[in-house]
C-alpha cells in the first residue's frame, strides 16, 4: 500500500512538473527556475535602439556621442543617451504586449526631484506609476547613497536599477517629464520580455507623497487611494528631521478592506518597520576610549537604512535619512481597498511622546487589478524642492 501511494505521489509530481513546464512563460524568472526553457522573447530599449527592435541596435548615425565617434562612424557608441529639454516630456519606451518589464537601468543628470517618471499600462490615460525619479529609486535627497536590495539597487556613481516585475497585456508606455528650468541628460535601458501573461497577474503601481512640514498631531499618509484587489509590496521613506533627538517612535498602520478608526496591522515603531531596532544605533569606543553612539547604515535584500545625511554645522544643518522596506516575502494583501499611514513621534521631557512636524516624502509600491484609484496631483516644483 505504501509503495502504491508513493507511486501515485510521484506520478502527480511529474504531471505537475510537466504542466508547470508547459505554462512557464519566462515572466517569473528566479534562481530556482532559471534552467527552464521558454518561448519568451528578450528585448531591450535604449538610445541605441529606441523601439527595442530585433537586429536594429547600434544603427544610429547621429546622437549625443556622434562627435566622439566621428573617426569611427556607425556602430561606435553614436547614441548612448538623450537630452530632455526643460519643461518637456520624453517617451522612454512604448511597447506592444503582452509582456513584462524585468529590469530598468538609468542615470539621470540634474535635480532628481525635478524629473518625474510615469508608467502607463494598456490603454489607461492616467499613470499607474508617478514619482520623482530619485524617490522612485530610493534617492529622494538628491545625493548618492549605495543601496543593494532585491528590488532596487543604486550603484556608483549614480546608477539607478529596479528589478520589480511589471507585466502588461496590451501595451506599456514610460515617460520622463523634466519640470526643471534646465535641460537634463538621460542614459537608460529598459529590459523586457515579450511573453504570455497569466490571468491572475496584477499591474505594478507606485505613488509619491510629500508633506513638509507635517501638521502637528497628524499621521503622515503614504497612500489612501488604493481601490481594488491586490497586495502592497514596498515602502521608501525620505525623512527629514526638524527637531533634535530621536524621531522614529511612530507606528505604521495598514487599514484594509473597510477598516475605519483602527487598522488591521499596526507596527511598533518606524525603525521596527524597517526591521531595525533601538534607533538604528550602535555603540563603539573612539580612539580615546570614549563610548560613542552613532546611526548605523545598512542595506539588505528586503530592508535598509541606507542613507544618513548629517548636518555640517553651517548652512546644511538638517539631518536627513533614507530607508526602505520591501514586502517581497510578506506582501500585504487586500481585497477591496488599502490605506497606509505612519506617525512621526519623538520624545519630550519626562518620558512623553512628542508629535513631530518633519519633512516626510515617500513612495508606496503595490500590485493590483485595474482600474486603480485616482492619484493625488504631483506637487508643484517648489513643493518638491529639497531645501
Amino acid at each position: 500500500m505504501q509503495k502504491h501511494v508513493s507511486a501515485i505521489c510521484i506520478a502527480l509530481l511529474v504531471c505537475f512538473a510537466v504542466n508547470a513546464q508547459q505554462k512557464f512563460s519566462g515572466l517569473d524568472v528566479n534562481l530556482g527556475n532559471l534552467y527552464r526553457l521558454s518561448d519568451a522573447k528578450t528585448r531591450s530599449i535604449s538610445p541605441e535602439n529606441f523601439k527595442g527592435e530585433k537586429g536594429k541596435g547600434g544603427m544610429a548615425t547621429t546622437g549625443t556621442g556622434e562627435r566622439a565617434s566621428r573617426d569611427l562612424g556607425q556602430k561606435w557608441k553614436v547614441s548612448p543617451s538623450v537630452v530632455i529639454k526643460a519643461k518637456t516630456t520624453y517617451t522612454i519606451a512604448e511597447i506592444e504586449g503582452p509582456g513584462a518589464i524585468q529590469h530598468i537601468w538609468m542615470t539621470p543628470t540634474g535635480n532628481w526631484r525635478y524629473s518625474i517618471i510615469r508608467f502607463y499600462w494598456d490603454d489607461e490615460t492616467t499613470p499607474s506609476v508617478e514619482a520623482p525619479v530619485g524617490d522612485f529609486f530610493c534617492s529622494g535627497w538628491g545625493k548618492y547613497a549605495s543601496l543593494q536590495s532585491l528590488a532596487v539597487t543604486v550603484n556608483p556613481g549614480s546608477a539607478f536599477n529596479c528589478y520589480w516585475a511589471m507585466p502588461f497585456r496590451k501595451k506599456c508606455r514610460i515617460t520622463m517629464e523634466n519640470i526643471d528650468e534646465h535641460d537634463m541628460v538621460l542614459y537608460y535601458q529598459v529590459d523586457y520580455t515579450l511573453t504570455s501573461v497569466p490571468d491572475d497577474a496584477a499591474y505594478f503601481h507606485a505613488q509619491f507623497r510629500r508633506v513638509n512640514p507635517l501638521p502637528y498631531k497628524t499621521d503622515y499618509v503614504l497612500v489612501d487611494s488604493i481601490q481594488g484587489k491586490g497586495h502592497y509590496v514596498g515602502t521608501y521613506l525620505a525623512w527629514g528631521v526638524h527637531n533634535n533627538g530621536w524621531w522614529g517612535e511612530g507606528e505604521i498602520k495598514f487599514f484594509m478592506d473597510g477598516d475605519t478608526e483602527f487598522p488591521t496591522i499596526c507596527g511598533t515603531g518606524t525603525e521596527d518597520y524597517i526591521c531595525g531596532s533601538y534607533d538604528f544605533d550602535t555603540r563603539s569606543k573612539n580612539q580615546y576610549g570614549v563610548e560613542e553612539v552613532n546611526y548605523t547604515e545598512f542595506t539588505g535584500p528586503y530592508t535598509g537604512f541606507h542613507q544618513v545625511i548629517k548636518g555640517d554645522g553651517h548652512y546644511q544643518i538638517a539631518q536627513r535619512f533614507g530607508m526602505y522596506r520591501w514586502h517581497i516575502t510578506d506582501p500585504i494583501r487586500f481585497e477591496k481597498n488599502l490605506k497606509v499611514t505612519i506617525q512621526a513621534l519623538g520624545w519630550r521631557s519626562e518620558g512623553r511622546y512628542l508629535p513631530l512636524q518633519d519633512d516626510i516624502a515617500s513612495v508606496s509600491f503595490w500590485y493590483q487589478s485595474e482600474p486603480h484609484g485616482a492619484f493625488p496631483k504631483i506637487p508643484a516644483k517648489d513643493k518638491l524642492e529639497v531645501n
